[in-house]
């Protein structure tokens, strides 16, 4: 049997007059790539966030009384649910930064939930620990999401509620189970904020009530298409591997 070896410098013909090799001709010219326009999930995962920092925050302030822990539970265990599908939307719809953020959110209202529910054992602890993580996240989330304010200003007072979260359950301190209740609150306002103005945003197609986008942000949202596709061969789900 007669082998040939590559020629180093031949080019595409050389290459194609190899034995057993088969190329294909050039099909960037034939290739389509459709995408399919959606409703921003955006608005119902913000929301969401509102809903059940009110109402964890009424229990940490002492609104509820302890024997509504479980009650407040099963109120806040949907979150789980509706930000994990506005998770799967935001995937689709290319915003790898709205997408991870709802899904860590939608995490953090399940193990809580659970914990709530069932009663378990140094439960406030583990959740202490799990809210320093989330802390961890979040700093790293601001990092990049300063071009989307909006996005950035409900981390940014996340931030000091899984801090006092996460210290009040390893520590027992009262007043910071108090603190983060109220901040809890703060979260909520700036959440509720975040999702009408999206959702005024959407209806109208225009800029209602101020969000702060900048950068690339700013652009994707009042740029022409040529800027919405822009480096589209080279994005997740059309690139070969992630």
């Amino acid at each position: 049997m007669s082998t040939a070896s590559p020629a180093t410098d031949g080019g595409d013909e050389d290459l194609a007059a190899l034995p057993g090799r088969r190329f294909e001709p050039d099909l960037r010219s034939m290739t389509r790539i459709n995408l399919r326009p959606i409703a921003s999930p955006m608005p119902l995962g913000f929301f969401t966030i509102a809903i059940a920092s009110v109402m964890t925050g009424c229990l940490q302030l002492g609104i509820f009384g302890e024997e509504a822990r479980t009650a407040v539970a099963f109120t806040v265990l949907p979150a789980f649910v509706l930000q994990l599908l506005v998770s799967f939307l935001a995937f689709g719809a290319r915003d790898v930064i709205a997408a991870t953020l709802m899904a860590v959110f939608a995490g953090s209202w399940l193990p809580y939930s659970l914990i709530m529910i069932s009663g378990a054992a140094d439960g406030l602890k583990v959740l202490g620990v799990f809210n320093l993580a989330l802390l961890c996240f979040g700093a790293l989330m601001a990092a990049v999401t300063r071009p989307k304010r909006a996005l950035w200003l409900v981390i940014a007072v996340s931030l000091p509620r899984w801090a006092a979260t996460g210290l009040a359950g390893i520590t027992g301190a009262e007043w910071l189970t108090r603190t983060s209740g109220a901040l809890g609150l703060v979260v909520a306002l700036v959440a509720m904020y975040t999702a009408f103005a999206l959702m005024l945003e959407d209806m109208r197609s225009e800029q209602v009530l101020p969000i702060g986008r900048s950068g690339p942000a700013h652009l994707a949202v009042e740029g022409d298409l040529a800027v919405q596709l822009r480096n589209l061969e080279r994005q997740a789900g059309v690139r070969r591997t992630l």
